[in-house]
């Protein structure tokens, strides 16, 4: 059994997606508390009110609005990296492709009715998915979260660069 979790440890970077799926944990806690329950899909989706937006005070101020942006490259780079366990060259492609995917998806909030209008009419009846039109005609724009997705992907890159190192350095 050890040897399985070892093998399957070295196939993947554990440390890397551990990082990753704590901030995106986190970063959840902006949802819960910092915004309406109206406001975000997996609350007013949800069956039970998780909401504290009305119990807890306004925790992460202004801030809170376009620190999604950041928790949402940066776990994202961070959990693909550590999936594919890539070296210096595919965390570039993987930091690239996560901080043009989070650009695209915002300025799609600025061109909210030609991004909409790209959203396949097929998508309305797949479960997340169905939302995608939504995003875009009800989304804001911010400057502030263009900002915080180059923040969260160079920090994503840097930490990427720690823990590639630290991993070569065990297996020496």
């Amino acid at each position: 059994m050890k040897k399985n979790l070892q093998a399957f440890g070295s196939l993947i970077n554990i440390r890397q997606i551990l990082i990753g799926l704590g901030v995106l944990l986190l970063g959840t806690l902006i949802y819960l508390i910092d915004r309406a329950s109206d406001q975000t899909y997996f609350i007013y989706k949800s069956s039970v009110n998780i909401s504290l937006h009305n119990i807890l005070p306004n925790f992460f101020g202004s801030i809170g609005n376009s620190l999604p942006s950041f928790v949402h490259v940066f776990s994202f780079i961070l959990i693909t990296a550590g999936l594919f366990r890539c070296q210096k060259r595919g965390n570039i492609i993987i930091c690239s492709f996560w901080f043009l995917t989070d650009i695209i998806f915002e300025l799609g909030q600025k061109f909210k009715l030609l991004s909409s209008t790209m959203v396949p009419d097929w998508f309305s009846e797949i479960p997340f998915l169905e939302n995608s039109k939504n995003y875009f005609l009800s989304g804001t724009f911010d400057l502030n979260d263009l900002i915080a997705i180059a923040l969260g992907t160079i920090l994503a890159c840097f930490v990427l660069s720690i823990t590639m190192k630290r991993r070569e350095l065990l297996n020496r």
